[in-house]
Formats: C-alpha cells, sequence, structure tokens
C-alpha cells in the first residue's frame, strides 16, 4: 500500500479532525510532515510483520515507551535486555493499570487499555516507534484498494491514544515529544530530567514526575557547599541528560558565586580507546579540584572509575553523581574502592510493597501479556527455554517454567518503579476528572470524551494534587515540572557491616545534610579538600588570580600592617603595632627608663657619689668657715659653685624619674641651671683674677668690682639669663610629657615601644645648655689667659685644668650623644651620657678646686694659717717679679701654696 498524495492526507484530515492539521494548530514546517510520511510506511509495515509491542485492551488506551532493550551494536536497533531500567519499569504500568481498573472509585467502569513499545534505548528508533501513537489522528484514502475479488479490504483501525507514559532517557523524551506535540498527545515522563524539557513554549505537552536536572543540579551545588568545596570538574555523558545537567549545575553555580569549575569536560557518545584514560589525565591537571561532578549514564560512569584505577588514582576523586548513578551497584561493580566516599542523587522515592508482591509473582504462565518476559526469563535465571526448530545451546540449563523471581535469583526493585506508577496514575486522575467534569453521572466513555481532545486531558493533568505510590504528593507547576524531592546517598564500605549506599540526608528546596555520618576512603570522616587555594592563614590577605574567583595567592601583612579584610592589609595607627596573628591593632607598650635599669644604675651610682662628696665638702666649709683656706678660696662663690655642682648631680634622678608635668618642669628648669651657676662663679672668678693682674701691670690701683658682693652680683646677673629664658619657655611651651612612638619602631612590630618622655627634643636640649657652654667656653678663655699667673695665686690654675678637661668631656659627650639617634636604645643611651657628662664635669670641678683644700684642713690643719697681710701693690710687683724669673730659667714648675687672699684687700 502506498501512501496517498500529501493534498489528500491533508484534505481528508481537514474534514474528519480539521482541530488537528490546520497549519495554525500544527506550527511545524512542511519539512517536518515529509518526514513523518517517511518514517509511517515502514513503521506501519513493521507493526503488522513485527509485534513488538504490548497491547492491553480497554476503553481508554494509554501509551507506553520503556527502554526494554539496550541500545543495539552497529547495524542492529536493539541489543541485550535490560532488566531493570526496562522489564521491572514497563511491569509497573502494567502494575498500575491492574490497580487502576481494579479501583471502584477512579474511572468507574471505564477500562484503561495500553500500547507499550520498546525505545530500544535509542532516540531515533523511538521516535519511529512512537508514530504508532498518532496513527488513528491520520485518516487514509482506502477507496482506491480492493481484495482479489474485488471487494473493499477490512482494515483494522489502530486505537486512539489519549496520553504516553515515557520515555526514560531525556534524549529520547525531546525527539518524542516534539512529535507527540504536534498532534496534541499529552505526554508524562516517569524518568527524563534534562531542563530543556521545562521550556513550556516547545514542549509544551510534556510533564514529568521527576524533578527536572536544574533542582538536582541545585541540590549538588549545595552539597558541594556544605562540603566546603569551591574547585571542582564535570563530567557529562554527551547527550541531552549530561550535557544539560552539567549546563545547569555550572550556571546555578555562577549565580550562586564561590564556586569554580576546574574542568568541564564531554564523554563521546562513542568513545575511542583511551578516551577515558585521556578524561582522568585531563582531570590530574587541576590535582586540587578532587570534587567531580558526573552526569552520565551508567556504562560510562564504569568507564571512569576504571580509568582512575589505572591510572593508580583510587581515593583521589571525590565523586558526586547524579540521579543516573543514584543508589545503583551496577555502575560501581568490581571498582567499589574507586567509588567509596561517592556521594549520589536519586528523587526521593520508596520500595512499594504491593510491586513486589506483583512482580516476584510473575511466572512464564501468569504473564503471556509481556511479549518480552520469556526473554527477561532467560537472562534472569541464566537459562534457556526451549522452542521449536531452535537447538538448546548445552552449555546453558533448560528454564524448567518453575523458577522464581527473587528466589532463585536475586531482585531488588528499581528505582524509578515508584515515578512510573505515579505517572500513571497522574493520567488516571486527570482523565477521571475530565469524564466527571464532561460526563457527570454517565456510564463509561460519553460523547464529550469520544475522541478525547489533548489539550483539554493536558489541562486535567496539570491541575491533579494526590498522594503518590509513596505516600507524596504529585503535582505540577506550570512548566509541567514536578517538586524537587530527592535522598542523598554516599556509598560506604569501611567501618560498617553491611557496604553500600547509605542515607545521609534529603533536599527539597534546601538542604539537609548529616555531615557526621559521612565516611571516606579508607573511613576517614575528615571531609577531604577540593579547592583551588586554601584559606590564608590570619593576617594573610588574597591576592586573586586574574579570572579565576575561587584562586588565590595568600599574602603576609607585613611590617606595621594588619589585615583589614580578607584581601586588604592597612597600616596600624602610628601608636599601635598589629598584633601577633596580624588580624588587628593592639596599643604599643610605652616604656620609660626605669630605676633597675643597667642605663640608669650607672648615672645614679655617680651622682650619689658626687653629691655625698657635695656635701662634704660644704659640710667642712661651713665647719670650718673662718679658717685662712675657706676664706682665701672666696666663701661666697665657693658656697654658689658647691649649690650649682650639687644641682648638677640632682639632675640625674630628675632625668630618669618618670616623666610628668612637675617632672618635666622641674628638668628644664636644674638642667641648665646647675651647669650655668657653676660657670658662672668659675667665671667670675677667673675674670676677677685676670682683671687684678692686668690692672697690675699697669697701675697699682685695684680694678673694679672685686669684692665679695660685687662677684655675687655678677654671678647672679649671669644665672638670671638662665632662668629668664627658662620662664620664658615655659610661658611658650607649657612643660608636659610625650609618647614617641617613632624612636623605637623597629622593621619588627614586636619590638616596638612607646617612650614617655617630656616634651624636649633634642635641640631644645642643646638650647638649653647652650647658654652653660657659652659661660664654660669663655671661662676656658679667660683660664687660658690666667695661665701665666703664678704657682702663688694658684685660683687660676685649677679653674684652667677644670675647664680644660670639662671641654674635653662635653667635646666627647657630643658625637656619643648625637651618634646614637638612630639607635633603638636612642633615649636610654642619650640620658645615660648626658647625666654621666653632667657628673664628670661636676666631679672635675669638685675635685679639683674643692678637694685639696677639703684636704688640707682636715689632714693638714698646720698649714690653714693666717699669713701677713700685703698691700695690693705688694702683691702685683711680687707676682710681677715671681714671672719674670719664671720667664728667665725656664725651670720646672715649683710645689708648694702661697696663700692669697685678695678679696680681703682693699
Amino acid at each position: 500500500m502506498t501512501p496517498p498524495s500529501l493534498p489528500l492526507l491533508t484534505h481528508q484530515h481537514q474534514r474528519t479532525a480539521p482541530r488537528l492539521l490546520t497549519w495554525s494548530n500544527w506550527h511545524c514546517p512542511t519539512w517536518l510532515l515529509w518526514m513523518l510520511w517517511a518514517w509511517l510506511s515502514p513503521a506501519w509495515a513493521h507493526q503488522h510483520s513485527h509485534p513488538h509491542s504490548i497491547k492491553i485492551p480497554g476503553d481508554i488506551t494509554l501509551g507506553g515507551l520503556f527502554p526494554v532493550h539496550a541500545k543495539g551494536p552497529s547495524g542492529l536497533p536493539c541489543g541485550e535486555i535490560k532488566k531493570e531500567k526496562g522489564i521491572h519499569r514497563m511491569e509497573a504500568m502494567l502494575y498500575a493499570l491492574d490497580q487502576i481498573n481494579s479501583d471502584p472509585d477512579l474511572l468507574p467502569n471505564i477500562t484503561l487499555g495500553a500500547r507499550i513499545l520498546d525505545t530500544c534505548s535509542r532516540d531515533t528508533y523511538a521516535l519511529e516507534q512512537s508514530l504508532t501513537f498518532v496513527q488513528a489522528l491520520i485518516q487514509k484514502d482506502t477507496s482506491d484498494i480492493r481484495c482479489s475479488n474485488g471487494e473493499q479490504p477490512i482494515i483494522r483501525k489502530p486505537e486512539r491514544v489519549v496520553g504516553v507514559i515515557g520515555a526514560s532517557a531525556s534524549s529520547v523524551s525531546i525527539m518524542v515529544a516534539n512529535v507527540l506535540r504536534l498532534f496534541e498527545i499529552p505526554q508524562i515522563s516517569y524518568a527524563s530530567t534534562a531542563p530543556e524539557l521545562s521550556d513550556n513554549n516547545r514542549y509544551d505537552f510534556f510533564s514529568r514526575v521527576v524533578p527536572p536536572d536544574s533542582y538536582q543540579a541545585q541540590a549538588m551545588v549545595d552539597i558541594v557547599k556544605a562540603l566546603g568545596w569551591n574547585y571542582v570538574s564535570t563530567l557529562a555523558s554527551e547527550g541531552n541528560y549530561g550535557e544539560s545537567g552539567v549546563d545547569a549545575f555550572v550556571q546555578i553555580s555562577r549565580e550562586a558565586g564561590g564556586l569554580c569549575i576546574a574542568q568541564s569536560m564531554k564523554i563521546p557518545r562513542d568513545p575511542k580507546p583511551g578516551e577515558f584514560d585521556k578524561l582522568i589525565k585531563r582531570l590530574m591537571e587541576t590535582p586540587n579540584a578532587r570534587g567531580v561532578i558526573i552526569f552520565a549514564n551508567e556504562d560510562d560512569i564504569k568507564q571512569v572509575l576504571e580509568a582512575a584505577r589505572r591510572a593508580n588514582l583510587t581515593g583521589h576523586f571525590k565523586f558526586v553523581g547524579s540521579d543516573s548513578w543514584g543508589a545503583k551497584s551496577s555502575p560501581i561493580l568490581d571498582h567499589e574502592d574507586v567509588a567509596e566516599g561517592a556521594v549520589t542523587i536519586l528523587p526521593k522515592r520508596a520500595s512499594i510493597e504491593g510491586f513486589d508482591q506483583y512482580f516476584t509473582s510473575r511466572s512464564l504462565e501468569n504473564n503471556r501479556r509481556n511479549i518480552w518476559f520469556a526473554e527477561f526469563w532467560e537472562d534472569d535465571f541464566r537459562c534457556k527455554l526451549t522452542r521449536p526448530g531452535i537447538k538448546l545451546d548445552p552449555e546453558k540449563k533448560k528454564c524448567t517454567g518453575n523458577e522464581r523471581i527473587g528466589r532463585d535469583s536475586p531482585y531488588e526493585q528499581e528505582g524509578k518503579v515508584q515515578f512510573v506508577i505515579d505517572a500513571v496514575y497522574a493520567m488516571a486522575h486527570a482523565l477521571h476528572n475530565m469524564h466527571q467534569d464532561l460526563c457527570p453521572g454517565a456510564i463509561g466513555v460519553c460523547d464529550k470524551m469520544d475522541p478525547v481532545e489533548g489539550r483539554l486531558v493536558l489541562s486535567y493533568i496539570r491541575s491533579v494534587n494526590f498522594n503518590g505510590s509513596a505516600g507524596t504528593g504529585v503535582l505540577f507547576n506550570e512548566n509541567g515540572d514536578a517538586p524537587g524531592r530527592y535522598d542523598i546517598f554516599q556509598y560506604q564500605m569501611t567501618n560498617t557491616s553491611n557496604p553500600g549506599y547509605k542515607v545521609i540526608g534529603q533536599w527539597t528546596n534546601n538542604l539537609r545534610l548529616n555531615v557526621e555520618e559521612m565516611q571516606w576512603s579508607g573511613g576517614d570522616r575528615q571531609i577531604p579538600d577540593s579547592v583551588c587555594s586554601f584559606p590564608c592563614q590570619p593576617g594573610e590577605r588574597k591576592k586573586m588570580v586574574k579570572g579565576v574567583p575561587c584562586c588565590w595567592h595568600c599574602e603576609l601583612c607585613d611590617g606595621y600592617q594588619y589585615q583589614a579584610d580578607e584581601f586588604a592589609c592597612e597600616m596600624c595607627p602610628f601608636d599601635m603595632r598589629p598584633t601577633p596573628n596580624r588580624t588587628a591593632c593592639r596599643p604599643t607598650p610605652i616604656i620609660k627608663l626605669e630605676w633597675h635599669s643597667p642605663w640608669a644604675i650607672i648615672p645614679v651610682f655617680l651622682a650619689i657619689l658626687g653629691i655625698v662628696a657635695t656635701l662634704s665638702v660644704v659640710i667642712t666649709f661651713i665647719r670650718f668657715n673662718d679658717t685662712p683656706i675657706v676664706r682665701a678660696a672666696g666663701r661666697e662663690l665657693s658656697y654658689v659653685l658647691l649649690t650649682g655642682i650639687f644641682l648638677i648631680y640632682l639632675i640625674t634622678f630628675l632625668m630618669i624619674a618618670e616623666p610628668g608635668p612637675v617632672v618635666c618642669a622641674f628638668r628644664r628648669l636644674l638642667l641648665g641651671l646647675g651647669m650655668c651657676i657653676t660657670y658662672s662663679a668659675m667665671l667670675t672668678k677667673t675674670n676677677r683674677i685676670y682683671r687684678i693682674f692686668e690692672q697690675g701691670k699697669k697701675s697699682v690701683t685695684p680694678p673694679k668690682f672685686i669684692s665679695p658682693t660685687s662677684q655675687l652680683a655678677i654671678t647672679f646677673i649671669l644665672i638670671s639669663f638662665q632662668v629668664l629664658g627658662v620662664f620664658i619657655w615655659f610661658g611658650v611651651v607649657p612643660p608636659h610629657t610625650i609618647v614617641d612612638y617613632e624612636e623605637q619602631r623597629p622593621p619588627n612590630p614586636e619590638l616596638a615601644r612607646g617612650i614617655l618622655k617630656c616634651d624636649m627634643s633634642d635641640l631644645s636640649l642643646i638650647c638649653c645648655l647652650s647658654y652653660s657652654i657659652v659661660l664654660m667656653v669663655t671661662c676656658t678663655v679667660y683660664a687660658v689667659k690666667s695661665r701665666g699667673v703664678p704657682e702663688t695665686f694658684n685660683e687660676a690654675k685649677p679653674i684652667g685644668f677644670t675647664m680644660y678637661t670639662t671641654c674635653i668631656i662635653w667635646l666627647a659627650f657630643v658625637p656619643i650623644f648625637f651618634g646614637t639617634a638612630q639607635s633603638t636604645e636612642k633615649m636610654f643611651i642619650q640620658t645615660t651620657t648626658l647625666t654621666v657628662s653632667m657628673s664628670l664635669s661636676a666631679s672635675v670641678s669638685l675635685g679639683m678646686l674643692y678637694m685639696p683644700k677639703v684636704y688640707v684642713i682636715i689632714f693638714h690643719p698646720e698649714q690653714n694659717v693666717q699669713k701677713r697681710k700685703r698691700s695690693f701693690k705688694a702683691v702685683v710687683q711680687a707676682a710681677t717679679m715671681s714671672t719674670r724669673l719664671s720667664q728667665k730659667s725656664n725651670s720646672d714648675k715649683q710645689n708648694g701654696e702661697t696663700k692669697l687672699e685678695p678679696d680681703r684687700m682693699q
């Protein structure tokens, strides 16, 4: 029989079913119609010659698509039988039909029939088979066909399919849905999860009782994040299921953020030898990405595990498998150690006890309606049935027919059985509700349901809401998708009495994962890492790798920086330093020169000795105040000078004492005052001696202002300049303390210290001492000028030696003081240097000017007697003569003393 021409087909169909084939309703191009006709003829011929379908009679017929056989080798459409995915699922539909037809409350007086086809796990073959479902919708003109006797033939009218249950694979469902939508035949899948099928514009007659992979991908993203992973690879079998699943995972992870894809690889549909070894090698290019997200079929999963074992990477990769892996044992058979720790996901399901009872009771005798059951029987029991004309293979045992499923062969309910039953029930509930609305009170199918309008059936399908076979709700959203409900498994084989898949959580719009129940390779309960870069240590900032938001380098916040946030280091405030872990700043410790410090002990010891010595001299002078030596030394200026020396020693204690406003005020006042008093008195003495002998060379008249009162007045006038300058300083800048954080701020912040000190800079210190230095230098000049005074006038020479020695001390002080400006112990060194230098200069003055006098007063009192008085003229003449004789003879200096009391001359 040749197919009629396209115009005739169109004309006939417009006359009988104009709703179906008008161009406005088809929305299909002309080339698709030609393709349909190209496939229809061989399909019909095939159906009449090779009955590869199950026909269940009924008032309303449902179509069924199941992968009863695997994909065949090249040249053959079908391969070996698939016991679980094929026979289990197909028998689940038959079981559901039996239950519905025996239920008096669901479709009463209406019997559901079925036409069940084998897709052979191939989309093109499934498309050819599914054309059976649309035969009744295409009217054929047979008026020109006659039998041999001239009569018109009786052609059996094909049953009208109102809805299709299936298919299994997403690629098959996509191919079939493109055809079924043209004829407005609703379709409910029990296993197709590709996100592409959620497109209600392209697949508007498609629904499913399993959630789409977009939900699954969301659940897998949540699992990866819960495990603390942020760097994973993806593997996908070529085809709609694998590629769309990975695409959904990548898209959701990109939107969620914090998750990067290291490698995204596709497993070819027909992989070449060594292809899986190459995939494993590529995965190892990013070894830190130990987590592998896999959307692949069972065969590909097994090949990946085999390749990982060959590469000696058992335990390295941690797989997160989609529902195609689920809780199946076949993908990991003989590779359990490689798969240990794998986390898999499966739509929430329950084992249907009624189906177990039904299926285990099936036999060759009571299940003749299943045309593939004999083939299943041979494969399940590994025996061979005898058939007429076929010789029995001697290597295989003969089937007796008395074998029983679950007794003589292992049996475990396939995971999608529940969803097959729910899909059939969803169609039944939709037809039931439709019957109640269109045929109220009618028994059987009424005229309004003959024929059943596909678009109306679809609307009822999308409105169903009932408890399914597992007790969970069955309903559809506007895209025909079921709600996402998943169980999460982990394959465990260590530390357990029953190795296998263990439920560790579930996902229903949000994740609930029992991490404490998870275990990995070797029974380790520590979650393995799958990160591009490990978290930075405290005090380290992330320097991101360009283009890879999950990868970074860790850089230590150095110096005085602290970690301000995850990506930035900032400097601590000037008075603070970073904590040891550099996550915050802490106050810099404040120190001062302590009394027990070695830098303080030596100056304090010298100062105490000096004070004791000074007080001894003062006491001695007071006790022997009227003796010739004390009087000859100039009592008034001696007491002033000794006061200055005492203050020089005293300043040591003020320099070491804890700084405060009072201490700082006394430092300013006494630091220069002691030296000013000392050198003012010395300058007055040397100036007096110089003027006396210079005047004597010219005249016998004494110079002015050489009396004790005049000498004191001159001394106090000189001192007043220092005091006035200090008080002006007080007024301009009141004394206060500061904390110097710069002085002890080495590269290592742990050694940083703030130094509590008075507000006296190095410059202000020098300014404070500068006047005293001027007095000292002037005094030295007069001492040099007075070097020619005879030995008998001994007051000038000790002052001269004192000034020479003092100048040497202070010349040594300057480089030490300023040479330590960069030292971390600057304050301690400078304070010690200053106080020691002042104590030494005071000791020199005390030792050279007063210790010899004290020695004579105490140990040689016989020398402390009054000499006869001489006039000023006699004194000058004697001194002049002595000087000339000394110059003439150029003899050595003589020892001994002659007491001169010029201050007593009038």
